[in-house]
C-alpha cells in the first residue's frame, strides 16, 4: 500500500471521526501513529460507546478501558492430532466400575504472519491461553498491538476450538506440555519467544522446566529465547486467597451478592462498564466446569524451581496489573523459581487482569519491546 493511500485512508478516517465528535459533549482526539497501528485515544464517555464502535479500528481507547475490537469469531485453519490414554469411573448402577480408554482429538491453530516464522530479526510469539479451559479469543488482539511478527495462538485441548474428552481424568498440566510440545514439532518451530496469560504462565514456566531438566546437547532442538508471563501466579492457593480476600472487601463496602462478581470483574478483571467481546467470546466456548476448567482444576499446584543442574531457563518478564486480582505478592515468588536472576516484574499502571483490552497500545509496546532485547 502507497503511502498516498495510507494518508487518504487516515484522513478519511479522521474526518468520520471528528463528524461524529461534534455531536458529543466534551469531546476530544489525540492521534499519534505507529508502524503499521493506527491507535486513538478518545476521552469521551463510555455512553458513547457502540456510536465509537461504528468506526474505530482495532487498539481505540474508549473511557478507562482500551476495547480492541475484534471481528467475527474466527476458526483456527490448522490441526494437530494428539492422544490421550487414561482411567476414569464409569458409574454403570453396579457399582463404580473403572474404566481405560484411548482417544484422539485434534488441536486446533492459527499462525499470524506465517511468512515471518523462520525470521531471525523478530522470531515468532507462542500464545498460551488461561483457565485453564478458557480459549484464545481473549488473546487474538496480540496480532494488532504487535503487528509484523508471526504469532502462534491454539486452543489447548477440551476448550474452543478444540474439543476433547468428556471426563477430567483426560487433562493434566503434564498432558497439556505433551499437547504443547507436539505443537511446536509439528509447526517446525526452532527459535521463539513465549508468551502465557494466567494459567497460560503456569504452562509455560512448566514447559521451560521440562526442558531446562532434560540438559539436552541438541544444537537443532527448539529454542525458547525468552518468555513473558502475564498475570500468572506462582501459587494457585495463594492467588484463591488473595481474590477471596478481595471479594470480602467489595461486599464491606457493599452486600448486594447479585452484583459482586460483576463489581470484582470491573475492579479486578476488565476495567470498564461492558465485558468486552473479546472475553465473551473465550467464555461462551470454555471448557466445562468440573472437567478442566478453572483453579479448581490445578489446585495445589506451586512453582518450584527446576533441579539442581538443569539448563539455564531462558530470560523471563512478569507483567501483571496495577488492580490485577494477581496481586503483588502472587507474583513475587517467580524471582525465586527461575534458576538465574534475569527476571524483571513489570506493573501495568490503571490495567487489571487483561491489559491487554484495557491498554492495548501500551500492553504491545511492553511485550514486543521485551522480545526485541531476545531476538
Amino acid at each position: 500500500m502507497s503511502h498516498v493511500t495510507q494518508n487518504t485512508e487516515v484522513l478519511h478516517y479522521l474526518h468520520r471521526l471528528f463528524s461524529i465528535s461534534t455531536t458529543l459533549k466534551n469531546s476530544g482526539i489525540v492521534m499519534m501513529t505507529k508502524i503499521k497501528t493506527l491507535v486513538v485515544l478518545c476521552s469521551w464517555s463510555l455512553s458513547s460507546l457502540a456510536a465509537v464502535e461504528a468506526f474505530a479500528p482495532a487498539g481505540t481507547k474508549i473511557g478507562s478501558c482500551s476495547y480492541l475490537r475484534a471481528a467475527a469469531r474466527i476458526e483456527f485453519d490448522e490441526s494437530i492430532d494428539v492422544n490421550r490414554t487414561y482411567s476414569f469411573i464409569d458409574d454403570q448402577g453396579l457399582g463404580d466400575v473403572s474404566t481405560r480408554t484411548s482417544s484422539t482429538h485434534q488441536i486446533k491453530y492459527h499462525i499470524r504472519n506465517k511468512m515471518n516464522l523462520s525470521s531471525q530479526q523478530a522470531a515468532p510469539i507462542l500464545v498460551l491461553h488461561g483457565g485453564p479451559g478458557v480459549p484464545s479469543d481473549y488473546l487474538l488482539q496480540l496480532k494488532d498491538v504487535v503487528p509484523y511478527r508471526s504469532i502462534v495462538f491454539y486452543d489447548q485441548l477440551g476448550c474452543g476450538r478444540s474439543p476433547g474428552p468428556k471426563h477430567k481424568e483426560a487433562y493434566s498440566i503434564e498432558s497439556s506440555l505433551d499437547d504443547l510440545e507436539a505443537l511446536i514439532k509439528k509447526i517446525g518451530l526452532r527459535r521463539f519467544h513465549l508468551y502465557g496469560q494466567s494459567f497460560g504462565g503456569i504452562l509455560a514456566f512448566e514447559y521451560l522446566k521440562r526442558v531446562a531438566e532434560r540438559k539436552s546437547s541438541d544444537n537443532f532442538a527448539p529454542k525458547c529465547l525468552s518468555v513473558v508471563l502475564s498475570s500468572s501466579p506462582c501459587d494457585v492457593d495463594q492467588v484463591e486467597s488473595v481474590a477471596e480476600s478481595q471479594i470480602g472487601k467489595l461486599m464491606a463496602d457493599d452486600d448486594d451478592v447479585s452484583t459482586i462478581m460483576e463489581r470484582f470483574r470491573m475492579r479486578h478483571q476488565c476495567q470498564g462498564e461492558e465485558k468486552p467481546k473479546a472475553i465473551k467470546d473465550a467464555y461462551d466456548h470454555a471448557g466445562k466446569p468440573g472437567i478442566w476448567r478453572g483453579t479448581d482444576s490445578i489446585k495445589g499446584w506451586k512453582a518450584i524451581m527446576p533441579v539442581e543442574g538443569s539448563q539455564r531457563m531462558p530470560s523471563c518478564m512478569v507483567m501483571r496489573g496495577e488492580n490485577d486480582f494477581v496481586s503483588s505478592e502472587c507474583v513475587e515468588g517467580w524471582k525465586n523459581v527461575f534458576n538465574h536472576k534475569f527476571v524483571r516484574t513489570k506493573v501495568l499502571h490503571g490495567c487489571s487482569h487483561h491489559g491487554l483490552l484495557e491498554n492495548g497500545s501500551m500492553y504491545g509496546d511492553i511485550v514486543d519491546s521485551f522480545f526485541s532485547e531476545y531476538d
